[in-house]
């Protein structure tokens, strides 16, 4: 297993027998400093992210160097759900672990519940649910925010089902909205705009929204396209209405952006970013390679050259969970190689990154 560009593996979560695919996490420290990790697991034969999948939990006592065996906190059967995955996790205002995830019930129902911990992960609360209408909501994994003013919320894109021209079903682009919490996850409203691309053809619209606060408490959002960029939007009210989507300075495929803060008060950001086919051979990963990062100082007007984390070609590196620590990050992320584990999704990898490797 050859090292990344930078950083070091801690750990892979490998596909094998009755476990096709292991991806999606998020990361939080408990009370104790022992570190949870959770994540979804499929089990079964099939890879799709309709197959069945259970959401389970590893847990570390020594910042990430080694991990616990994984153990399922909850199954598609016990919500009698085709699916359930794609994890966020948040201390909540009174101490206890929220886990976020969503249930999949049919192919036009998938919303996201909210479970709550008072015993730091042993034991979890019946759900809350996050989407008050019914409708096909995506959420990426951690994608959970929690501002300033105390207010959590949930960047979401909708997809409303329709009838192809044979009869079956398919997916109107997607919508981005936003489901927003005054009380630390007890009920929920969504946002009062949705943002869509207004006027610009995109079979896809905007999906995997994602959103950080500026320290000026502006919201930046962004979405992956099918225009070979991220696009952006803002809100200055804490979510409930947008500017219009615009191109951000985000080259990239249809793949995920992450961006979080790190403690020094800079942005972090962790995308793929559009690959060069003339000099670079497309091995079936969606351009889902090199893994890169860079850094803002002022607040996202710029930001530093992008440098690679991971960049084998035939590999593929997606779905980033960040996890920020005063001297280190922990990324987890999509890491699967087409030749060994069926698809870039089926291999899910924990990587350590010194602060101080970070070129500013």
């Amino acid at each position: 297993m050859s090292e990344p560009r930078i950083g070091r593996i801690l750990k892979d979560f490998a596909p094998g027998a009755g476990n096709p695919r292991n991806s999606e996490g998020a990361f939080l420290k408990r009370k104790d400093g022992t570190l949870l990790f959770v994540f979804s697991r499929f089990v079964g034969a099939s890879d799709r992210d309709h197959a069945t999948a259970n959401i389970a939990a590893v847990r570390s006592s020594d910042g990430g160097e080694t991990w616990s065996e994984p153990e399922d906190l909850f199954t598609s059967a016990g919500h009698e759900a085709v699916n359930i995955m794609s994890v966020s996790l948040m201390r909540m205002r009174n101490g206890d672990i929220g886990l976020f995830y969503l249930v999949r019930k049919t192919f036009s129902d998938m919303r996201m519940i909210l479970r709550r911990s008072a015993d730091e992960g042993r034991t979890w609360s019946d759900f809350t649910v996050c989407m008050p209408r019914q409708g096909y909501f995506v959420v990426n994994n951690d994608r959970a925010v929690r501002l300033s003013t105390g207010r959590i919320v949930l960047p979401a894109a909708e997809h409303v089902v329709t009838r192809a021209p044979d009869g079956g079903l398919c997916y109107s682009r997607a919508l981005s909205t936003f489901f927003l919490s005054d009380d630390d996850g007890r009920t929920w409203r969504e946002s009062c705009e949705m943002v869509t691309l207004s006027g610009i053809a995109s079979p896809i619209g905007l999906q995997e929204p994602g959103v950080v606060e500026l320290k000026n408490g502006i919201l930046q959002s962004w979405a992956r396209t099918d225009l070979g960029r991220q696009y952006q939007f803002s809100s200055r009210d804490g979510g409930d209405t947008w500017s219009p989507a615009v191109p951000s300075r985000f080259w990239s495929p249809i793949s995920p952006l992450s961006v979080k803060r790190l403690p020094d008060g800079r942005l972090f950001a962790v995308w793929n970013p559009v690959p060069q086919y003339e000099t670079r051979a497309e091995t079936g990963n969606g351009g889902r390679t090199p893994l890169v990062y860079a850094l803002s100082a002022d607040e996202g007007r710029s930001w530093t050259p992008a440098r690679a984390i991971e960049d084998d070609p035939f590999c593929g590196y997606c779905y980033t969970a960040i996890y920020v620590e005063d001297d280190h990050v922990l990324l987890a992320y999509c890491a699967g190689d087409a030749r060994t584990d069926g698809q870039c999704l089926n291999r899910l990898r924990i990587v350590h990154i010194d602060q101080g490797e970070m070129v500013t």
